[in-house]
Formats: C-alpha cells, sequence, structure tokens
C-alpha cells in the first residue's frame, strides 16, 4: 500500500510542479518516447533474466502489493508447530518424529497447520533439517553451517527479482538518453520547416530524458528496493526455524528453544511471551 502512496506522491509532486509553473501537460504526451524507452527496457530485461527470473519478478511485483507474506499469526503456527515436534523429541526420541518427517502431507502434527504444509520452501527446510538431527548424530556446530547456506541460497534466489529490478532501473536513464538522440534527429531532419514544428520535436525529444530518469528513480528503483525489502522480511521465519533446532540440538528443552527463536521474530509480528505460553498450554 505505501509503494501505492509513494507513486501517487511522486506523480502528484512533479506534475503539479510543472503545472504549476505554467507548463503544458499536452507537451509531456509522447507516447512514441514512451514506447521506445518502455520497449527497450522490456526487452533488456527479458535477455538478461531467465524465464524462472521473469516469472518470479512478476509474482514478487504483485506480492509488494499484498504485504509480507507471513503474517503474524504463520510465526504463531510455526513457533506452535516446532513446540510440537520438538516436544515429541524430547518424550520419545528424534525417531518418533520419522513417520511425520517422511509424509507431512499426511501427517496429524502438520495437518494442524494447514498454511505451513502449503508452503513447501518452509516445509522442505524444516522436514530436511530434521531429518539430519533424526538420521545423525550431527553436532550443532557442524549442522549450523549447513543452515546457513541453505538459507543464504534460499535468500539468494528470492533476491533475484529485486536485483533483475535494479538493473532494469539503472538501465532507464540510458534509454531516456536514447529516445532524446532519436527525438533529435527527427528534429534536424525537420530544420527549414516552421519554427513551430521544429520545437515541439526538441520538446519531444526533452521528454524522452525526462522519462527515463523518472520511471527509474521515481518507480522502478523504489519497486526493487519494496521487493528486497519483502524478501528480507519473509526469510526472517526461516531464521526461526533453524535458531529453534540449533537450541534443540545443543540440550535446551523444547520451551526454551522456542523462546530462542521468538526472539528471532520482529517485533511487530512477534508473539508476546504470555501469549504464546498461553497457546502452548491450549496446545497440551
Amino acid at each position: 500500500m505505501l509503494l501505492i502512496v509513494g507513486y501517487i506522491i511522486v506523480i502528484v509532486s512533479v506534475m503539479g510542479g510543472y503545472v504549476a509553473s505554467h507548463g503544458k501537460l499536452a507537451a509531456l504526451m509522447q507516447p512514441f518516447e514512451l514506447v521506445i524507452i518502455g520497449g527497450a527496457a522490456l526487452g533488456a530485461f527479458l535477455a538478461s533474466n531467465s524465464m524462472k527470473v521473469v516469472k518470479q519478478t512478476i509474482a514478487a511485483c504483485i506480492g509488494v502489493l499484498k504485504g509480507p507474506q507471513y503474517k503474524a499469526q504463520d510465526y504463531l503456527d510455526v513457533l506452535s508447530l516446532m513446540y510440537e515436534l520438538l516436544n515429541r523429541a524430547r518424550k520419545e526420541g528424534f525417531m518418533a518424529l520419522e513417520s511425520h518427517i517422511e509424509n507431512p502431507a499426511e501427517s496429524a502434527m502438520f495437518a494442524n497447520y494447514p498454511r505451513i504444509q502449503a508452503d513447501h520452501h518452509l516445509l522442505d527446510f524444516m522436514t530436511d533439517c530434521l531429518r539430519l538431527m533424526i538420521g545423525s548424530n550431527i553436532e550443532p556446530h557442524e549442522l549450523e553451517p549447513l543452515l546457513e547456506f541453505e538459507l543464504e541460497k534460499h535468500h539468494h534466489e528470492a533476491l533475484a527479482p529485486a536485483h533483475a529490478l535494479t538493473k532494469v532501473s539503472d538501465g532507464l536513464p540510458g534509454f531516456g538518453i536514447v529516445a532524446a538522440v532519436l527525438g533529435i534527429v527527427i528534429t534536424m531532419a525537420s530544420i527549414g520547416g516552421d519554427i513551430a514544428e521544429v520545437g515541439a520535436h526538441v520538446g519531444a525529444a526533452l521528454v524522452g530524458t525526462f522519462l527515463g530518469i523518472l520511471l527509474a528513480y521515481g518507480f522502478v528503483a523504489p519497486l526493487a528496493s519494496a521487493v528486497e525489502t519483502r524478501a528480507d522480511q519473509d526469510s526472517l521465519i526461516f531464521e526461526a526455524v533453524k535458531t529453534a533446532l540449533l537450541a534443540s540440538l545443543r540440550g535446551y528443552p523444547p520451551k526454551i528453544a522456542l523462546e530462542f527463536a521468538r526472539k528471532t521474530v520482529p517485533s511487530e509480528l512477534r508473539p508476546s511471551f504470555l501469549d504464546f505460553e498461553q497457546h502452548i498450554k491450549a496446545l497440551k
């Protein structure tokens, strides 16, 4: 929502200042300049990215309008599920989790958390980590770098749309110059004709530079930044899972391990200690 508000402020500020300075909006209506700049930027974007990144970028741009993927309830669900899993493992051993981990789609424990079941990235990360803990005598200092590597790889992939949009933003001023140069070529061809026509061609050429810069720094760069911020926010739930598992592997009881994990949750989404305590009691 803030992205839309920001865009409106950009448009009102630029256009309002222009009109207040006795500028004519009709002079800025240069659709062919926009075709040159937008088409060149789109072509460069498609040429420099894989189809996977293109699809991810479209999804990320839509996702920015919806806000962070994980809400407060999702964090509470993850913490609750981790508590159930670790509590069962503490009482019956990690082997008691094997059937749940190998087939989470049919697990009664996972069935209580349908949003987690539907999120294959989060589900795979959680179950893969637990498989390591079940099938080996891995030490915390051995598991931690492995989890860090997995999170780094996942986060790098999540940031691919932001990087792609940033490159488009960097190229837009250049494409604006291309449009301006083409406008000057048209202007030079019309020299000797009506002076008003020559002036109109010069104005159109300058609009090309204006559009390239405005689109870059007023629209695409903020969008890239918003996509990056959302990716950073969505990665924090994986950090919570990692923290809980490592704390459990170091010998902390489930309630303490989940308190470590709760501290990694952003303050605006973090359940309070008492709320989480009551939720755990309800589970029991």
